[in-house]
């Protein structure tokens, strides 16, 4: 059976690490340890706490609503600047992915190099949301 590890799971909870834990030290969600004594979740443990999560509406009030399910959370490695455009680049593990968008935009997310951030990939779109 899968298991997952506690950053794992918060990731496929829309949820901080440190949110995950406090579940898991509440004994909301069962874990075990593994060889090397990472706490571990089973995965038919997390289907099933993911589904109560979703009904009960008890998830971190910073989560996203989108329809753009294609996504690829990193870290912005570059960003250049025009007068009016912008491209952003996210490194997401082995993905290096580039966005333009408007000047405008990237303000108003505060994007700077070195922040986490979500590429979203619709089509041939990409989206940045600030994590």
């Amino acid at each position: 059976m899968q298991s997952y590890t506690i950053g794992q799971a918060a990731r496929m909870l829309g949820v901080s690490p440190d949110t995950a834990r406090r579940w898991a030290d509440a004994g909301r969600v069962a874990t075990h340890r593994d060889e090397a004594g990472r706490r571990l979740i089973d995965g038919k443990d997390l289907a099933a706490f993911s589904v109560e999560l979703a009904k009960s509406g008890t998830g971190e009030d910073e989560t996203s609503y989108t329809s753009v399910r294609n996504a690829f959370p990193g870290i912005v490695t570059a960003i250049k600047l025009g007068d009016v455009a912008a491209q952003v680049e996210i490194q997401a593990g082995p993905h290096r992915l580039v966005s333009l968008l408007t000047r405008e935009a990237v303000e108003e997310l505060g994007l700077e190099v070195g922040m986490e951030a979500t590429a979203r990939v619709k089509s041939t779109n990409v989206h940045i949301d600030r994590t």
